[in-house]
């Protein structure tokens, strides 16, 4: 079907739906602050609770049967795990859910098991200890070589598991707070010895929940799956200073069949960062990120983009499905990172819908990013980047449109970009596009693009393509499950 877009009207749509969105966050970080933002299909009554989730459990717990203290400075590390350890015994008996009520639970790392739900109360608050000398150190992740930080290792995450199956966190929006500052000083003033620890990462599972919480304060990344599969985040508050460093808000990282929805972030980095190994380690590792939804994402990241591709993209990204991304005051929409030495592909990425207020670039794409893992890197390893589509854009107070960038001789190719009404900011840059070493084509995209990029004329302005089909992840139906306080 053909249709003709009015510019005013659009436009006028886009300040309804800004005013609307700013007023929404604002009351985001606020509630976010005190400690969590009212739940998402989560009824509470006194003494029990009713939520949703992938699965129900048999058997349940509260994290006081196990001595927590939630008094803010009682170190709860030895009762996280004792609690966690007793309930495994349920795996195979309906498994079992850990309940941590209102209060301020201060713990190290503790591991997750199998068939387990972690629930927040609506004022529980999970503090992450400051005493660094605690905080264990594990491997380098093998598509990765080394650690982010520092060559060497890196510290286990607040929340961790690995080989599990069926794991969820969720609860009624309480709180986990990475407690970041300590870190943050010591990543700037280069006195880690290994990388930071994130506050949730899960490595080698299947059938993972993460909803109706929210995160804090993250001294790095905020919620790392990695080599994982059938992945729902939903309902996510991820909250930082916007000079934070690297704290990305989901970052999937060589998983499929991920699908995260109606989630906020506001963050020092990008607000999801897709990923799949780094350079020499992440092409021999050969693990893509695939078959990943983002829908109704909200961002605020002046430093970086609301969605990233990249830039440890050696496995390979494809078949990303990105709708309805409103983002505010985010330095681009959707990036790609790559360059020499990365290898891999990015393609098959189709976005739809998206609404954005006070950008620097709209589309981003970057053939010359370095960062390398080590000197290892094979000069030649090209990534190919392939069939990247973009439609439905609005956009206002817009620096540049456009800073499309391939690889000499590496052609970036199928770039298609449809319907877009782009605003530009007062002192805007003079050249709304520039484009070198890629190919594509457009239509009904205001300001003009470049010339790699021909206008097909408004009888093409459906021509970017957006899959029909329904992934698994997509079909899965949550259950009514319930705790009764004992």
């Amino acid at each position: 079907m053909k249709f003709r877009y009015d510019t005013n009207i659009i436009r006028n749509r886009l300040h309804l739906q800004m005013r609307e969105m700013i007023w929404l966050i604002v009351v985001v970080m606020l509630v976010g602050s005190m400690g969590g933002v009212n739940g998402r299909k989560v009824k509470s009554v006194e003494g029990s609770f009713e939520y949703t989730a992938m699965n129900c459990r048999g058997h349940s717990a509260s994290i006081t049967d196990f001595g927590g203290v939630g008094d803010g400075k009682t170190l709860n590390t030895r009762a996280f795990q004792e609690a966690v350890n007793k309930l495994s015994q349920y795996g195979s008996d309906g498994g079992a859910q850990l309940f941590v009520p209102a209060g301020q639970w201060l713990t190290g790392s503790f591991n997750l098991t199998s068939h387990f739900t972690l629930y927040l109360h609506k004022d529980a608050t999970i503090l992450a200890s400051q005493d660094i000398n605690t905080w264990p150190v594990i491997d380098p992740l093998p598509s990765y070589g080394h650690g982010r930080d520092a060559a060497g290792g890196r510290y286990i995450s607040l929340i961790f598991g690995t080989n599990l199956t069926d794991v969820i966190i969720t609860g009624d929006n309480g709180t986990i707070d990475g407690q970041g500052l300590l870190w943050w000083q010591k990543f700037h003033g280069k006195k880690l010895k290994y990388t930071r620890p994130y506050l949730f990462e899960i490595m080698y599972s299947d059938t993972i929940q993460v909803s109706n919480v929210t995160f804090l304060n993250s001294p790095s990344w905020n919620v790392h799956p990695v080599y994982s599969s059938n992945i729902l985040m939903q309902g996510i508050t991820i909250l930082a200073p916007i000079k934070s460093p690297n704290t990305d808000g989901i970052n999937p990282d060589s998983c499929s069949y991920t699908k995260i929805e109606d989630t906020y972030i506001v963050s020092g980095d990008d607000c999801v960062a897709v990923k799949s190994g780094w350079d020499e380690y992440g092409i021999s590792y050969g693990m893509p990120t695939q078959h990943l939804i983002i829908r109704r994402l909200t961002c605020i990241s002046p430093y970086s983009a609301a969605i990233a591709l990249g830039s440890e993209m050696s496995g390979g990204i494809q078949d990303v499905r990105a709708e309805d991304i409103v983002a505010i005051n985010t330095e681009s929409a959707v990036r790609i990172k790559t360059g020499v030495g990365r290898g891999g592909f990015v393609k098959d990425i189709y976005v739809k819908g998206m609404t954005l207020h006070t950008m620097k670039w709209v589309f981003w794409i970057t053939g010359n990013y370095g960062s390398h893992a080590d000197t290892h890197w094979d000069p030649k390893a090209i990534p190919v980047i392939e069939n990247i589509n973009y439609q439905d854009v609005v956009a206002e107070n817009v620096t540049m449109a456009a800073r499309l960038e391939g690889i000499a001789g590496d052609t970036f190719k199928g770039i298609c970009i449809s319907n877009a009404t782009i605003g530009m900011r007062v002192k805007a840059k003079k050249v709304p596009w520039t484009c070198t070493d890629i190919e594509g084509v457009t239509s009904g995209v205001v300001p003009k693009p470049c010339d790699l990029l021909p206008d097909q004329g408004q009888d093409k302005i459906g021509m970017c393509t957006f899959p029909q089909d329904k992934l698994e992840i997509d079909n899965v139906e949550l259950k009514k499950c319930s705790y009764v306080t004992p």
